[in-house]
């Protein structure tokens, strides 16, 4: 069993504020459609999400693993804090003829029932909620017992986990608990949170072909205008030249130990499934 963490409410209001924003900078949905867009259907088949299944998408942003799963005959609700994302998330579910609840909702604090899911998915979502326990804790209280969690997260070692140790330097102190991204990208740290309360833990790193970036400079100019934590880190140094040089540089590098000579890179992530007990 995990030990219980309780994040004051006022800090929570702050982080919720702070990163509602934060995602809604930019345009996410491109790099959901452009870059990352089979990660949903991945996630969805290794969860096993069958016809009529109640399913809920943690940290859904514009619908990449949700749409998927109302594809595949689920009940499903997208859930984000950040709703500015769902136009783009409806407009893709009716290009796809996929029907689905849109709903806002902060993965610290999720309102739904105990045991509510058959089945509860996040791809690449809830490792941005930054208290970890408190949003794991979340994740398997609204998961019925027997039921599927699902979870795709970047590793540390691979290029966003590294994407984002290279913007560490340049990026404003966390609040005080705050947890890295990345860290949902580690096996162990995973299982640490969900702990005893699941069972038959399924975990596997893969990899991500990604080959929308011919240079280095055109993935880095790509992040700096549509992916907020980016734009965000950016913000924060704005004013200072030497400091945005640095960063620029700093991202040129990152994309130059992962690329090859056709600009090809292979970004690795953690799919982990686990039961409810």
């Amino acid at each position: 069993m995990s030990d219980t963490v309780i994040v004051p409410p006022d800090v929570l209001t702050a982080v919720r504020a702070k990163h509602r924003a934060l995602w809604a900078l930019g345009d996410y949905p491109a790099v959901a459609t452009e870059v990352i867009p089979a990660l949903g259907p991945v996630l969805v088949e290794a969860a096993g999400v069958r016809p009529g299944d109640r399913v809920l998408d943690v940290g859904a942003g514009s619908g990449n693993a949700a749409i998927p799963a109302a594809l595949a005959g689920a009940d499903v609700i997208a859930s984000d804090l950040t709703p500015e994302l769902f136009d783009a998330g409806r407009a893709a579910a009716a290009a796809s003829g996929a029907e689905l609840t849109w709903d806002e909702a902060d993965a610290h604090a999720l309102s739904y029932d105990d045991g509510a899911f058959d089945t509860v998915l996040s791809c690449v979502g809830v490792m941005f909620a930054p208290f970890h326990q408190t949003a794991a804790d979340e994740l398997v209280r609204v998961t019925r017992p027997g039921g599927t969690i699902g979870l795709i997260a970047w590793t540390p070692a691979g290029f966003i986990g590294q994407m984002f140790a290279a913007m560490k330097p340049f990026a404003p102190a966390p609040p005080p608990g705050a947890q890295p991204p990345p860290l949902w990208g580690d096996e162990e740290h995973v299982r640490a949170l969900l702990g005893d309360r699941v069972t038959t833990v399924d975990a596997e790193v893969r990899s991500l072909p990604v080959s929308r970036f011919a240079s280095g400079a055109e993935f880095r100019d790509f992040f700096k205008a549509v992916y907020g934590p980016t734009i965000a880190v950016y913000r924060n140094i704005a004013d200072d030249a030497d400091r945005t040089a640095e960063l620029d540089d700093a991202l040129l590098d990152l994309a130059a130990r992962f690329q090859d000579a056709d600009g090809a890179m292979g970004w690795e992530y953690l799919l982990l499934t686990a039961t409810r007990s």
